[in-house]
Order: structure tokens, then C-alpha cells, then sequence
């Protein structure tokens, strides 16, 4: 498989970790749309979030367990956190990841 998170994953490239637990490994994304804005990515590849979901549903209450790990470490007060699924909704690497941003104010509705 050619999937770059699963090779952030393996340690096949080394990628600068910000957070991590068992399921999944949290780093900084390298375009952020705010001053925080932190990728949180599982372990075991699916497309999207969907599919993470539909094969262990505890996956996903494993990312946002990271991301309160997270905000409480980083005294983040205010954040948004969004699966981005399929190319017409901007996910462009097809791994499951939930993007964590903080650090301004958000409009609503979003996008």
C-alpha cells in the first residue's frame, strides 16, 4: 500500500509526533488553516472515517480521546474538530484522520 499516513504510522518516514496513544498519533499538519491545527490519525488504514467506524467503532472514541489529551495539555478552550471524507469535501490523503483546529474564531455555518 502507498498510503503516506500508514508509513507515518509504520515509521517507514519519520514524522514529528504531537500527541499518541495506542490507536492512533496526533502531528501538526504541514498546510494549517489556523494556529492550531492538528492532524489525529489512526493506526490501521480505512478510507475514511466510515470505515474506521463500521470496523471498530471504539476507533474513533480512541481519536477523540487523544484530542481531549490534547487540548487539556495545551490549555486549548475552543476548538473544532471534522472528518473531511471523499475528494469533493478536500480529503486528499484517503486515510481516516480528524482535523483538530483552534486558535481563531469560526464562522457557522462552516465552509
Amino acid at each position: 500500500m502507498d498510503c503516506l499516513f500508514c508509513k507515518f504510522a509504520s515509521g517507514d518516514i519519520p514524522v514529528d509526533k504531537v500527541a499518541e496513544n495506542d490507536v492512533a498519533f496526533a502531528i501538526n499538519d504541514i498546510n494549517p488553516v489556523a494556529p492550531t491545527h492538528i492532524l489525529v490519525i489512526p493506526k490501521v488504514h480505512h478510507e475514511n472515517a466510515v470505515a474506521s467506524s463500521m470496523d471498530d467503532p471504539t476507533r474513533l472514541a480512541a481519536l477523540f480521546s487523544l484530542v481531549d489529551e490534547i487540548v487539556r495539555r495545551d490549555g486549548i478552550d475552543g476548538y473544532r474538530t471534522l472528518f473531511n471524507t471523499g475528494a469533493s469535501a478536500g480529503q486528499s490523503v484517503f486515510h481516516t484522520h480528524l482535523h483538530l483546529i483552534a486558535g481563531r474564531p469560526f464562522g457557522w455555518p462552516p465552509g
